[in-house]
This record gives C-alpha cells, structure tokens and sequence, in this order.
C-alpha cells in the first residue's frame, strides 16, 4: 500500500471543528475497510498560522481517499502520493 498526503486550505476552521473532522476522517477510512478497500488515516499536521493541514493516508490508490474525504465532507485541495519518513 503506499502513502498519500491530502492537502487542506481551512480557513477560519476552529480545533473543534478539527477535531471533529479528523473523527470522520477515522470513521469513514474504517467503514471503507469493512467494504473491502482498505483505507488507514495515519495523522494530520496543521498549520494554525495558514489555516493549512496535510493528512496522511495509506491506501491502495488516490482515488480511495478521495473517496474517504468526500465521503467524510471534509474539504481538500489535492490528494497526492507522498513519502511518510518517520523514524
């Protein structure tokens, strides 16, 4: 599976509002799981001072997280595949 990065223009979004966001963003890549394409949110980093957020993902393909963020109403700039180098 490879490793996807979904960027996030969130202007004016409060951590509540974050929050909640990254819960449906769990919720909808388990319940893609359970119907066979395998999607697993890995993080998000944001950046309070842009109102910008990266989310990793690993799936299959570009099109299944797209899936899950739309799905989820969660609004994203870009999907692209990405390198996670954490040690």
């Amino acid at each position: 599976m490879a490793v996807f990065m979904v960027e996030r223009d969130l202007k004016g979004i409060t951590m509540e509002q974050l929050a909640a966001a990254q819960k449906r963003a769990i919720e909808c890549s388990s319940a893609f799981g359970e119907d066979g394409r395998a999607v697993r949110y890995i993080r998000t980093t944001f950046v309070p001072g842009e109102d910008r957020s990266m989310c990793l993902f690993e799936a299959e393909n570009a099109a299944d997280v797209e899936a899950v963020n739309k799905t989820a109403q969660i609004p994203y700039v870009r999907v692209v595949e990405a390198l996670d180098l954490t040690p």
